[in-house]
């Protein structure tokens, strides 16, 4: 039995803890959610809804039932208030924070929006969770931290200048985590997301991120785009290793492991070319009005300000210190991801 397996065991078999999510009815959110609630937690959940989805929170409560929805609690707000933020924490036991604006380009068009919301809001629940004496609180980084720093594979203590404001801001979040640390003796963990795909991701607006946009495309038999010659090359990692890595950071016994910063991927690249064709011959096959697709190919244009070339994952420390083990490759990811979008385009 893994580290995983084992957490959710005792997990299911224990009294339950009180969780806020930070984020919640967002993508990542609404699937540590939909775990937590699945595990027998409770949880609390903090959201905008400047971002996040209304819809993400009903899928779900249908996913879990109506008896465990009943360990839910929302509250409409927001991390740049602090009243917001005091009256989430309150009775929590481990918080895991993922309310933040993404998406490189909209950083660099609206720096002053990211400063205020990832960085200015990070404060703020950061201040609360100290304050409230919670027994974790674990955060989204990201691997846009890395930089300038062309070394591959990425490997956390070497990184480089921020190429975008979005970037900058997930360092200063790791900054002042490691300051509560020093000062406050608060345990902060971070971990350096990877490419996160999955169920629930928004395919809408105009910087959405590439996998729900290209599958929305194709499911509405519209051309897709790639940013430069499709050699660019990612670590997608699936929302469930996402998920794991929280709660196993979350609530560690490895002194070690604590006041730190994670890698969590997959492991493995893929380049813009093959995750396109990947997704293309995968809705071919699933649904019959969509066989044509896997003729149809992708244009090329100049490639986007702000981007990094290429991206993978050293995820070693996360293995020896978390026991991290993630469960889904690119492909297993792919699979369920992709029945998903083409058995709920309604959500779309």
């Amino acid at each position: 039995m893994n580290k995983f397996d084992q957490l959710q065991s005792d997990l299911k078999n224990s009294p339950p803890r009180t969780w806020l999510v930070t984020g919640v009815a967002g993508f990542i959110g609404s699937n540590l959610l939909e775990a937590l609630l699945s595990l027998n937690q409770r949880v609390v959940g903090l959201d905008n809804f400047a971002l996040g989805k209304a819809a993400n929170l009903e899928d779900v409560r249908r996913s879990v039932g109506e008896t465990r929805w009943q360990c839910f609690r929302f509250i409409e707000g927001d991390i740049t208030s602090m009243d917001d933020c005091v009256t989430a924490v309150q009775g929590t036991d481990h918080v895991l924070h993922q309310a933040a604006l993404g998406s490189v380009p909209r950083s660099i068009k609206h720096p002053e929006l990211y400063n205020t919301n990832n960085t200015s809001g990070f404060v703020n629940i950061l201040i609360a969770a100290r304050d409230a004496g919670v027994k974790s609180f674990v955060y989204a980084s990201s691997s846009s931290v890395y930089g300038d720093r062309p070394d591959l594979p990425k490997v956390e203590d070497k990184i480089g200048n921020p190429l975008s404001p979005y970037a900058l801001t997930k360092r200063t979040n790791e900054l002042y985590a490691e300051l509560f640390a020093r000062n406050y003796g608060f345990t902060c963990m971070g971990l350096r997301y990877f490419n996160v795909f999955g169920r629930r991701q928004d395919p809408n607006g105009a910087y959405a991120a590439v996998i729900p946009k290209w599958v929305n495309s194709l499911l509405n038999h519209e051309p897709c785009h790639i940013n430069g010659d499709g050699e660019t090359s990612r670590d997608f990692c699936y929302v469930a290793n996402v998920v794991q890595a929280n709660l196993i950071a979350s609530v560690t016994d490895n002194a070690d492991a604590r006041n730190q910063v994670y890698n969590i991927a997959y492991g493995q690249r893929t380049t813009l070319t093959e995750l396109y064709r990947a997704i293309r011959d995968g809705l071919s096959t699933l649904r019959p009005d969509l066989a044509d697709l896997h003729t149809q190919e992708v244009s090329y244009g100049p490639f986007r300000q702000g981007d990094i070339r290429h991206s993978l994952a050293d995820i070693s420390k996360a293995q020896r210190l978390l026991g991290y083990a993630p469960t889904h490759s690119v492909q297993q990811g792919l699979a369920e991801t992709l029945a998903w979008y083409a058995s709920a385009t309604s959500k779309l």
